[in-house]
């Protein structure tokens, strides 16, 4: 995938243009589910009772696993957001470091050190 945008231009389009894949979208609340109803049939079973009685158990664990995974999500997210921020603020401050692609012209080898043998 190769792109003819500067560094800076591919850290300020954001999101634009881009949606997320479904499993990145509802991630928290389909394994909060899942992790929710087996903690209830995981206590059940090690108490030796049917499997889905107590249905509070079972409605406790969806609603706290889908909380804990949101918010792991939104943390996710900020601090994904923070560090793109701060590679935006270094490449601003240092634009000599990110070429734009296709304005260079370098060789296979050019930044490999020139080795010579002395030894004859």
């Amino acid at each position: 995938m190769s792109s003819q945008l500067s560094a800076i231009e591919l850290l300020k389009l954001g999101d634009q243009g881009r949606t997320k894949p479904f499993l990145n979208q509802y991630w928290p609340q389909i394994l909060g589910v899942s992790f929710g109803i087996a903690s209830g049939v995981f206590i059940n079973f090690g108490t030796r009772r049917p499997v889905f009685s107590g249905i509070q158990k079972h409605i406790l664990g969806v609603v706290g696993w889908t909380a804990v995974l949101t918010y792991a999500q939104e943390r996710r997210d900020a601090y994904f957001a923070e560090r793109d921020a701060v590679y935006r603020h270094y490449i601003e401050l240092h634009p000599e470091d990110f070429p734009v692609p296709g304005t260079t012209q370098t060789t296979a080898g050019s930044s490999l050190p020139k080795i010579t043998l002395d030894c004859l």
